[in-house]
């Protein structure tokens, strides 16, 4: 996981290890449940399963602002 660009400090090594992790891993699927949804692109997350695409942050499925904004519609809506 080490990268030639990651040089000094223990903080920034630490926290660029998070962030790689974050963004290999595999999330579950809001349309058919499954833990396939992989990032394709900057922001771009497609399940593998049901083929769906997903808009999303740039290194996790979802951003804190993004989950504020969903529970705000669920609130106005229902």
């Amino acid at each position: 996981m080490a990268n030639a660009s990651i040089r000094y400090g223990a903080r920034i090594r630490k926290r660029y290890v998070s962030v790689q992790r974050e963004k290999d891993a595999l999330y579950k699927c809001p349309g058919c449940g499954r833990q396939k949804v992989k990032r394709v692109g900057t922001g771009v997350w497609r399940c593998a399963h049901c083929g769906k695409t997903y808009a999303g942050g740039a290194y996790s499925m979802s951003t804190p602002a993004g989950e504020a904004a969903s529970r705000l519609i669920t609130e106005l809506s229902g």
